[in-house]
């Protein structure tokens, strides 16, 4: 019998994250990776886990996850949103937790885009008088 998979997608500035969660030990991989050697510093990586230890669930389900696009906190985030996700469909019970805690929500935040005539999105030409 083919092992059934409850899947999760988090988003987070240009990073997508496609989460798999099943019934297990309490594996997590990304991108065929340990989630410690994806993510070396210890801040992304309790981020990204942050679900999991909040509803004490480290050791009742495997995690696998494909992230692509973006930096390594926009990743993590991704990562977060998707576990969160996916372990709803998984037991229901835990949604007003997480939602308590902000994990179900997904942050909007982008970067702004450059204007024409300026530097960046806002930093303007410096202002010279003569």
């Amino acid at each position: 019998m083919a092992k059934e998979y409850i899947w999760g997608l988090g988003r987070r500035k240009n990073s997508v994250a496609r989460v798999r969660v099943a019934p297990g030990s309490g594996q997590v991989l990304i991108n065929n990776r340990p989630v410690k050697g994806y993510f070396p510093v210890e801040r992304r990586l309790r981020h990204a886990l942050a679900p999991l230890t909040l509803t004490q669930a480290n050791d009742r389900f495997d995690v696998w996850v494909n992230v692509a696009g973006g930096g390594e906190t926009g990743q993590a985030g991704a990562t977060m949103l998707g576990i969160a996700r996916a372990l709803v469909k998984a037991d229901p019970s835990l949604e007003p937790t997480l939602r308590l805690h902000g994990f179900l929500t997904r942050d909007s935040r982008m970067v702004e885009r450059k204007k024409y005539g300026l530097h960046k999105a806002r930093r303007g030409v410096q202002f010279s008088k003569r």
